[in-house]
């Protein structure tokens, strides 16, 4: 309970964070939602207070993918909902699951002109899978707690629910405000006498039914599941299948309770797989049947290819890299998603997590029936994979004017622990990193997902640590997206989140460069310069490593990691030298 002795309407919202478990909100002061905040730190919910709303947003949405509750974060009105917005349609576009509470002005003022009023729920509409408006007091409990079941509902998605600030404040305040309470001065004229019995009406009106209302438990929520049938048509085609494969796509990781399971049914299934997004690191490292290499000709010689979670979209140039001789086979809890560009010969509305599950129970064990021909079909692989990996160890060894970003991250992979987090943020430098890289284990991965979003890093990293307070949390930056949430630092300092950043600083926007200068013949608008990155950081209370001697790539990571395990976030500046590794990257 609450330590006022007046319970207000921020009370009752955080009634329904502490039932749905929640225990971080992530925000940017506002005077708007200051109830929500304050009541939420009294019952030792955790305030995680940003730079920018936008990672207020991004860390939710973080916590949301490594938790399988719903991040949270709360954003005053106007501008405070406005900066959330890219953060919003990311995880949109991420199908993730986050509630956004969003100040606004009071319930008699909209229109009026008061202090950042906008109609914010036209704003929203396109960017979120649900979203509530309310108007009484008595409606934030329902609305909020709706709010959880619509983000966690079949596909996953952002949710915002506008909480007017009359409506947080305790009744006698908002009485006193509205120029009816016990202070009030007398009418003196019929008009004021009017008035005053308007306003008096309205905030009856606003608190009526408020001590009524009690948050309850989450619900269990239904999971699309594939019926028995569909498990067997699937079952029945892989086991003819000759070279089948397998891409697994972020929607294998939504349930996490079950993820070790998941991960387990997926190495039973007797088809090699590639792993992308949030499933990148569900298997470990060295699984046999994991490929990482030359995806799109796997697919083209494939007789059979099975998506997990993925749409067919412009990472598979819209469904052209899957042959018409083969055999397509999606499942995706997107109706939209399961039959993007290109319709599959079987396709399944159901959750791809649980999909595996049923496989793998179905096939028995007996996936390799094929024999022989499935096992040169995935030595074949093997040795695709084999080589690309001998041409980037050969390629990082070669000499560049500073650090060759090859060359940085196969010693840095080589330094992670098996718990590390990889949080991604940039252009060239992470595609860079994507290739070599490993994680660990399963949710230890974190990029934006398909909307390709810059700026993800600071609240991806914020959200992260504050999970997974025990396990190192690399920020993986782009010089050009580390700008967007370097401020963050001061956030990871004040409280206690020793996070690692490496920044890679090749000076430019090198992934559009690549191919602007080639095609249209100028470098415009692509190149910066080799800013401090590290003093910056040391500004904001962390600790800043330069990094320009090759020689010096292992000791200086282990600094770094020194630092962090001291309790200190760290950011490590890298002078890049220029590669060619990933010419003709443009994507459209």
């Amino acid at each position: 309970m609450s330590q006022d002795p007046v319970r207000h309407g921020g009370d009752l919202v955080v009634d329904v964070l502490e039932q749905q478990g929640v225990r971080r909100v992530y925000t940017l002061c506002g005077g708007h939602v200051s109830p929500i905040l304050v009541s939420a730190e009294r019952r030792g919910i955790a305030i995680v207070d940003v730079r920018h709303e936008a990672s207020a947003a991004f860390a939710a949405d973080a916590e949301s993918r490594l938790t399988g509750v719903p991040g949270v974060a709360v954003v005053t009105a106007g501008p405070g909902c406005t900066n959330t917005i890219t953060a919003i349609k990311n995880a949109q576009m991420a199908q993730s699951p986050l509630v956004l509470l969003g100040g606004a002005t009071g319930t008699i003022l909209k229109g009026r002109g008061s202090l950042q009023d906008i109609d914010q729920m036209a704003l929203f509409e396109p960017h979120v899978k649900w979203m509530a408006a309310v108007e009484h007091v008595r409606d934030l409990v329902p609305a909020v707690e709706q709010a959880f079941e619509e983000a966690r509902l079949g596909v996953p998605g952002p949710v915002f629910v506008e909480c007017p600030v009359d409506l947080l404040y305790p009744q006698p305040l908002v009485r006193e405000q509205y120029g009816v309470g016990e202070s009030a001065k007398p009418p003196r004229s019929l008009g004021e006498r009017a008035l005053r019995w308007y306003l008096g009406r309205h905030v009856r009106k606003i608190f009526r039914g408020a001590d009524k209302v009690a948050a309850s438990a989450p619900r269990s929520l239904p999971v699309p599941e594939a019926t028995r049938r569909e498990v067997q048509k699937v079952a029945k085609a892989l086991r003819a299948a000759r070279r089948p494969v397998a891409l697994v796509g972020s929607q294998a990781t939504l349930r996490v309770e079950r993820i070790d399971e998941i991960a387990s049914a997926l190495g039973e299934l007797g088809l090699p797989f590639y792993l992308s997004g949030m499933a990148r690191g569900l298997v470990g490292v060295d699984h046999s049947r994991q490929m990482r290499h030359k995806r799109r000709l796997a697919l083209g010689d494939a007789d059979l290819v099975l998506l997990l979670g993925v749409a067919a979209d412009f990472r598979l140039d819209y469904g052209r890299h899957v042959p018409r001789k083969a055999t397509y086979v999606s499942v995706n809890l997107d109706d939209h998603d399961l039959v993007k560009n290109r319709r599959p010969d079987l396709g399944i509305l159901a959750d791809p997590g649980l999909f595996v599950l049923a496989l793998a129970a179905e096939l028995g064990g007996d996936a390799d029936a094929p024999g022989l021909e499935r096992t040169e079909w995935v030595a074949s692989l093997r040795t695709r994979d084999d080589e690309r990996n001998a041409d980037i160890a050969a390629r990082a060894e070669q000499t560049t004017e500073h650090v060759n970003p090859l060359h940085l991250f196969r010693t840095m992979d080589t330094l992670l622990d098996d718990d590390s987090v990889l949080v991604a943020d940039g252009g060239d430098f992470v595609a860079t990193a994507s290739y070599i890289l490993q994680p660990r284990g399963p949710l230890r991965w974190l990029d934006p997902g398909v909307f390709g979003t810059l700026g993800v890093g600071g609240g991806f990293a914020l959200g992260a640590k504050a999970v997974r307070p025990a396990s190192e949390v690399w920020l993986i930056w782009g010089d050009g997206s580390a700008a967007y949430s370097l401020a963050e630092f001061d956030a990871f300092a004040r409280h206690g989140l020793p996070v690692i950043a490496v920044v890679g600083n090749d000076a430019g926007w090198t992934q559009i460069a690549r191919e602007q200068v080639e095609i249209l013949g100028a470098a415009t608008a692509t190149q910066l310069v080799h800013n401090e990155y590290h003093t910056v950081a040391e500004g904001y209370g962390g600790a800043g490593l330069l990094l320009d001697d090759p020689a010096q790539i292992a000791d200086t990571l282990r600094e770094a990691k020194r630092i962090a395990a001291e309790g200190k976030p760290v950011l490590v500046n890298v002078l890049l030298g220029a590669t060619d590794f990933r010419k003709g990257s443009i994507s459209m």
